[in-house]
């Protein structure tokens, strides 16, 4: 295996593999943003809806909490998802303080074009890449994340999202 092209001082040139997967996830972010664009969402709310898919009926401080998420600002993306039909606030039977949130039909569908939406980013993405080495890059990506302690499927943009710098 050969080493990487270093500079004169014996950095990788091209910043090494922590260089890269900022790079490549930033540049994937912004893919990702232009191509939800049609479906008239933002990544957070995207999020959002993936997030309840997994887990329906959720409060918005359980929802929140698993996404690692400023509470007033989820609300305000409940707000705006609810106002476009895609949300359901209900009160929770169990406890009359909170709401619980779920899809609609309406949600359900964007999720479906969402799903799709995102396949096709991925496979854009990934495209230098046979199907194996799609999968060995999968699984080494989700040992780093695990080691990290990164949430699965949780984006860690959600802890800045509303936050006062």
């Amino acid at each position: 295996m050969t080493s990487p092209p270093t500079d004169d001082r014996g950095a990788a040139r091209d910043g090494g593999v922590a260089f890269l997967l900022a790079q490549l996830g930033a540049h994937a972010a912004a893919a990702f943003a232009e191509r939800i664009r049609p479906l008239e969402l933002t990544p957070p709310q995207a999020g959002v809806l993936r997030r309840l898919a997994q887990s329906p009926g959720q409060s918005q401080r359980g929802l929140a909490d698993a996404l690692g998420m400023h509470a007033p600002r989820l609300v305000a993306l409940i707000d705006e998802l609810e106002d476009r039909g895609l949300v359901a606030r209900d009160r929770d039977p169990d406890d009359r303080r909170n709401y619980a949130i779920s899809l609609t039909d309406a949600g359900r569908r964007a999720l479906a074009e969402l799903a799709g939406v995102a396949r096709d980013h991925e496979l854009a993405i990934t495209a230098a890449l046979d199907d194996d080495e799609r999968a060995q890059l999968l699984a080494l990506l989700r040992r780093l994340a695990d080691e990290q302690g990164l949430a699965p499927g949780v984006h860690p943009g959600f802890r800045r999202i509303g936050r006062r710098a």
